[in-house]
């Protein structure tokens, strides 16, 4: 079992040199887009498209890992939250992406992986009911990575922040 420490941040994605890896809330080609994805494929140049491509379609819930490119980051962990109403059962998919991108970070021995609050923008999941789950399913996952230490949510606002910070404190 490891020390594993849990923070959140607001800030951006695509801005955190300090960690091994950066999670994407990609969309299921992989390729840039609004939000999350857009700001990660920006900072991170055209080579990240071209390698997504090989890795595309994945489906909710599943994760597949690529280079940094241009970012400082050593990885990027691309993850497709669910569709909030749509995808269902909704909270398995949604957690299933914080499994599976820290089986991933199992896998090339991370001590730091950065996620955003997967599948609350555009695609519509509650901000509380989203950051419960990520919370609850990182706490329950980590211990299965031996070299994993530190696990950043990054908001996008301030009020989100709040949010994520109330969550960590009572749980």
């Amino acid at each position: 079992m490891t020390d594993v420490t849990i923070e959140c941040i607001q800030g951006n994605i695509a801005h955190q040199p300090d960690m091994d890896a950066v999670v994407n809330a990609a969309n299921a080609q992989l390729m840039p887009g609004g939000g999350v994805a857009g700001a990660i494929h920006a900072a991170a140049g055209p080579g990240l498209a071209e390698e997504c491509r090989a890795k595309a379609p994945i489906k909710p819930g599943e994760a597949v890992i690529t280079a940094a490119h241009d970012m400082p980051n050593s990885y990027i962990i691309h993850c497709l939250g669910p569709v909030y109403g749509v995808d269902n059962p909704s909270d398995q998919l949604l957690a299933g992406c914080y499994r599976n991108a820290l089986k991933l970070a199992k896998q090339e021995e991370l001590e730091s992986v950065a996620f955003p609050a997967i599948s609350t923008g555009v695609f519509g999941y509650p901000l509380e009911d989203a950051l419960g789950i990520a919370v609850q399913t990182l706490r329950e996952a980590s211990p299965a990575c031996p070299r994993l230490r530190r696990l950043r949510l990054v908001l996008f606002s301030d009020d989100d922040l709040r949010v994520c910070q109330a969550i960590l404190d009572r749980t």
